[in-house]
C-alpha cells in the first residue's frame, strides 16, 4: 500500500498550501447576507476591483482599486435607534470615499448616512443644511439629497437621502443612533420601516483599503 501512502502525504501537503482559486474563492461575493451574527451587504456597480471578506465577529476588510462606486460593510437587519460602536483603519482620507453608519428604510424609501468620516469630496456638497445636531463628541450637520432613477435596495428607484456629516471627522467611536433620527425628523425628514443598518466603507472612482470592526453598544 505504498502508494496509497504517498497520495496521502501528498495531499496533506497540498492541504497545507493554498491554491490561487482558494484564495479568491475566500473573499464575500457581492450580495448581502450573514456571517458570525451580523448582517453584511456588499454591493459594486462592477467597475473597477473591489475585495471584500468578512472577519470575526463584527469585522471585515476591503480594498479596492480603481472602482466605479461600492458600498459594504457589517452590520444588523433590521436597524435601531441603537449606540454603534466601532474602530479599525480607513485609508479612504485623500481619495474619493467615506466611512458612515449607512442604511435604508421602506415606506417610504430612504438611503441614510450618519458620516464619521470622508475623502476628498464632502457628500454634502450642493445640498442644503437644515439643521444640525451635537453626538458624540462632535456638530453633525443635516442635509438631504434626492436620487433620481438610482439603484435602492427596491431595485431602480427615486428617492431621498437623509445625511448626517460630522464635522470632527473620525476612525472610530460610538454612534448614537436616536440622536440622528431625532434631529432628522425635527427637520421633516421622515423615516420609515428599517431594513439594513450597518458601518459601511464606500468608494467613488477611486482606490483605497479598510479593516472595520462593529458591534452594539
Amino acid at each position: 500500500m505504498l502508494g496509497s501512502s504517498v497520495l496521502v502525504a501528498l495531499a496533506a501537503a497540498a492541504g497545507a498550501i493554498a491554491s490561487p482559486l482558494e484564495l479568491i474563492t475566500r473573499s464575500t461575493p457581492a450580495g448581502t447576507g450573514t456571517n458570525n451574527g451580523f448582517f453584511y451587504s456588499f454591493w459594486t456597480d462592477g467597475a473597477g476591483q473591489v475585495t471584500y471578506n468578512n472577519g470575526p465577529g463584527g469585522s471585515y476588510d476591503v480594498t479596492w482599486q480603481n472602482v466605479g462606486n461600492f458600498v459594504a460593510g457589517k452590520g444588523w437587519n433590521p436597524g435601531a435607534a441603537r449606540v454603534v460602536t466601532y474602530n479599525g483603519t480607513w485609508n479612504g482620507a485623500n481619495v474619493n470615499s467615506y466611512l458612515s453608519v449607512y442604511g435604508w428604510t421602506r415606506n417610504p424609501l430612504i438611503e441614510y448616512y450618519v458620516v464619521e468620516s470622508f475623502g476628498s469630496y464632502n457628500p454634502s456638497s450642493g445640498a442644503s443644511k437644515l439643521g444640525s445636531v451635537d453626538s458624540d463628541g462632535s456638530t453633525y450637520d443635516v442635509y438631504r439629497t434626492q436620487r433620481v432613477n438610482q439603484p435602492s435596495i427596491d431595485g431602480t428607484s427615486t428617492f431621498y437621502q437623509f445625511w448626517s456629516v460630522r464635522r470632527q471627522k473620525r476612525v472610530g467611536g460610538s454612534v448614537t443612533m436616536q440622536n440622528h433620527f431625532d434631529a432628522w425628523e425635527k427637520a421633516g425628514l421622515k423615516l420609515g420601516t428599517h431594513n439594513y443598518q450597518i458601518l459601511a466603507t464606500e468608494g467613488y472612482q477611486s482606490s483605497g483599503s479598510a479593516a472595520i470592526t462593529v458591534q452594539q453598544s
